[in-house]
């Protein structure tokens, strides 16, 4: 099947209400999975990542709410297949680090969503060689913009086959414009970029979460407009999917199941809130965005939790979420979701 027709059956694929309780739950959740090194508390946390060799990284921000600003921890930890860690990296490089993805080479990049309260640094993309040197760097330090070399958030970064990068920027809440996805080559040179402000088709109100699937389609966690909306490369829109919750992060694995990480909805009234939908993870296909799994969040018999805000998913299908939400050890961190 040509791409054309490709998205012509995405677009012809209805949106419809997320269905929630109903659907079977296939996983078990490991509570508390990644132990932070010597100790440490869990700050606030929204990038996990699998590395080429299946190794888990997870973000967080030096055990504080926002930011590492001032901070001399390493906020990019490495974990086994036990959840210890194993190394760390990334300490004075990050004012707020938020997603992160490993590339084919294994090397990692990691977004950096927030300016430094100095001006002198945050906003920009990093690229890490497998032995954690800094690489490349993507926009200006400190500096927020829309233009070619400067960012207003970035949130969320995916690579293509070609090496093409794609990078979210505009998390909702920052003090900027910027609702778009900016396109660079695999060197860091801008190619292009798409989307504003609005709740339009290819427009975005808080992109947080970017995912590929193997046809190169671009999947965009369209937030506060409780959407995953779906590009071509070039930024031509093919569908909005309302069926998967409101968006935090999502995930495609390798047999083009699409997960969906929802830590916002709740039942108050009002469209900020998503009340039609629950918290948790929706599993479904792209090939015809069915939701066919939910994973609820807070599970019955867990301790008091929230649903992931960034997630990844590794060849077996196994899951791993990162939770942001209040500073204690029962809602933030890393859990783990095996199939049962």
């Amino acid at each position: 099947m040509g791409l054309m027709a490709v998205a012509s059956s995405l677009s012809a694929q209805p949106s419809y209400p997320p269905p929630n309780d109903e659907l079977p739950n296939p996983y078990r959740t490991v509570w508390n999975w990644g132990q932070l090194p010597d100790g440490r508390k869990w700050g606030s946390a929204a990038g996990v990542a699998v590395a080429p060799d299946g190794k888990i990284w997870g973000s967080e921000r030096c055990g504080n709410q926002h930011s590492c600003g001032g901070s001399t921890l390493n906020p990019i930890v490495e974990f086994d297949d036990s959840g210890k860690a194993l190394r760390s990296l990334g300490g004075g490089v990050f004012e707020d680090p938020h997603g992160m993805f490993f590339d084919k080479a294994g090397n990692l990049w990691v977004a950096d969503e927030r300016v430094s309260q100095d001006k002198k640094s945050g906003v920009q993309v990093v690229k890490f060689s497998p032995e954690g040197r800094v690489l490349l760097t993507l926009g200006r330090p400190g500096v927020m913009g829309m233009g070619n070399d400067t960012f207003g958030a970035p949130v969320a970064l995916v690579q293509a086959a070609n090496g093409d990068l794609f990078v979210a920027d505009g998390h909702d809440g920052c003090d900027c414009p910027n609702a778009r996805i900016v396109k660079f080559t695999r060197d860091g040179k801008f190619i292009k970029a798409w989307g504003h402000k609005g709740s339009g088709p290819g427009e975005f109100d808080g992109v947080h979460g970017l995912a590929l699937d193997s046809k190169g389609r671009v999947f965009v966690a369209d937030r506060l407009n409780n959407r995953v909306q779906i590009f071509t490369q070039d930024g031509e829109f093919i569908a909005a999917w309302k069926q998967f919750g409101r968006p935090s992060g999502i995930a495609i694995d390798q047999n083009d199941l699409l997960y969906v990480s929802d830590d916002q909805s709740t039942d108050q009234k009002g469209p900020q809130y998503n009340p039609n939908s629950k918290q948790g993870i929706r599993i479904g296909s792209v090939k015809d965005g069915k939701v066919t799994a939910f994973i609820p969040d807070p599970e019955t018999g867990g301790p008091p939790s929230k649903a992931p805000e960034g997630l990844a998913v590794d060849r077996n299908g196994t899951i791993y979420g990162i939770s942001n939400g209040l500073p204690n050890q029962k809602t933030r961190g890393l859990k783990k979701y095996v199939k049962k």
